[in-house]
């Protein structure tokens, strides 16, 4: 490679603005890759305790669900769910954390959830139902930050192969080609001041 590099003055001053802008580049790209680990770790303390409520507030629905089918009929339990009143529908907004597309989710729901009369149907079914309807906030949420830690981590990933790259491949090679420049044009310079020199003997003489 550094065969085929033109030692001259242009390309030197051609290279070293090239370091200077990856530089730059790695600089900006360290700063971003300690951004998103951040906002990485402050999410992911945001995961835990609220995926552990979301399995608490699932684990209680079903319990519920299953007592209700313990205290009714079978048939009762099928027509009390068969025609649904509530409507859910989910509305996805994008924002941007540190230039990385994330979604925010928001649901909108209308309607009763309790959709059938009470002379064959379960008080258990009713606080299953109830029970159903608070877990889905905090399920929505589970999944906005997880979804949001997952596009994070692939821009982390890319962001550390690029600081990467221009930190052990593309600087060094670059500071290498400016070293081999550098000594051309220094030989260079002692072979001209030679000549010189030399042409002032055969002059003198």
């Amino acid at each position: 490679m550094l065969a085929n590099v033109n030692a001259t003055r242009m390309e030197l001053l051609h290279l070293r603005k090239r370091v200077a802008l990856a530089s730059r580049g790695h600089h900006l790209l360290s700063e971003k890759r300690d951004e998103i680990s951040r906002q990485l770790i402050k999410i992911a303390k945001e995961i835990q305790p609220l995926r552990r409520r979301v399995e608490t507030e699932l684990l209680e629905t079903c319990r519920r669900f299953m007592l209700a089918r313990a205290t009714m009929e079978p048939e009762d339990t099928k027509a009390a769910l068969e025609v649904p009143t509530k409507k859910f529908s989910l509305a996805i907004a994008f924002a941007r954390i540190m230039n990385v597309k994330v979604p925010h989710l928001t649901k909108e729901m209308a309607g009763e959830i309790i959709c059938y009369g009470f002379a064959t149907t379960s008080g258990e079914l009713d606080v299953a139902l109830m029970a159903l309807e608070r877990a889905f906030d905090h399920l929505i949420e589970l999944a906005e930050k997880e979804k949001q830690a997952r596009l994070l981590a692939i821009e982390l990933q890319m962001t550390r192969r690029r600081v990467n790259v221009l930190e052990h491949i593309v600087i060094p090679e670059l500071h290498e080609t400016i070293r081999f420049i550098f000594d051309k044009l220094a030989e260079a310079e002692r072979d001209n001041t030679s000549r010189l020199m030399k042409i002032a003997d055969i002059i003198r003489a």
